[in-house]
């Protein structure tokens, strides 16, 4: 079974009423809902707990994890940081949704400043499914439409994904690259843009059913585990020549 965390500041919900009415256990706690009845093994972190609830232990047991942050990204401890990169790198999956674009951990995975354009005045979103035969596309229709959104418009900068899965078009006239698929390492990283806080978007069945098949492609596989640095020859070779500065 893929076990799966939901990680979420947590602090939008209990300072707005707006928000705690959309989501009054939280929005970790509706993403959750959604995948464990999926039948993903899942388990949610929140900012304020001990070591973020990202600690070692945890994140050794995490198939996938998923990130939900927008008022507190640099509250995010630097260590815990790099405490996720690494396992990323080392396999672990990795869901970006929504404000999360500006999160240290995507920043540090994609290398640049991760901006964009952005407007709230809950307007239409149709996000376009680019690569149907992508599985993240799986039971989807052509189109995704979210009634109230916040828009994020181009230029977003990020580098050209591995797989474009979703584009998004606003009532205001913007576009927007929604769903970018990475390989980091032996990771999968999946960036999700559908998501702002004072709107029901994950209520919607639809991007529900993007996260459950998001989660499924990035968990890690079966594959072999790469081997790194100096190494043994397999074959029988002369290994005399000693010029080296090593």
């Amino acid at each position: 079974m893929t076990n799966v965390t939901v990680w979420n500041e947590y602090r939008h919900e209990r300072e707005s009423d707006v928000v705690a009415e959309i989501y009054p256990d939280g929005i970790h706690s509706v993403i959750a809902d959604t995948l464990d009845s999926a039948g993903f093994d899942t388990q949610t972190a929140t900012l304020d707990e001990p070591e973020h609830g990202l600690t070692e232990e945890v994140l050794a047991e995490t198939d996938v994890l998923t990130w939900w942050g927008h008022a507190a990204h640099d509250e995010v401890r630097d260590e815990i940081v790099d405490r996720v990169h690494q396992h990323v790198l080392d396999g672990m999956g990795l869901l970006v949704l929504h404000s999360g674009h500006y999160s240290k951990i995507f920043k540090q995975l994609m290398g640049t400043s991760c901006s964009l354009k952005w407007r709230e005045a809950a307007e239409k979103e149709r996000l376009w499914v680019v690569e149907p035969s992508h599985p993240i596309a799986d039971g989807i229709d052509e189109y995704i439409e979210v009634d109230d959104a916040e828009m994020y418009g181009e230029r977003f900068d990020i580098p050209a994904p591995d797989t474009l899965v979703f584009n998004s078009w606003f009532e205001g006239g913007e576009v927007f690259r929604s769903g970018c698929c990475y390989r980091r390492g032996n990771g999968r990283v999946f960036y999700f843009r559908p998501g702002h806080e004072t709107y029901p978007v994950y209520h919607n069945e639809a991007v529900q059913q993007v996260l459950v098949n998001a989660v499924d492609w990035a968990a890690p596989g079966e594959g072999p585990t790469p081997t790194f640095g100096n190494y043994e020859p397999r074959e029988d070779i002369d290994t005399s020549d000693d010029r080296t500065v090593h």
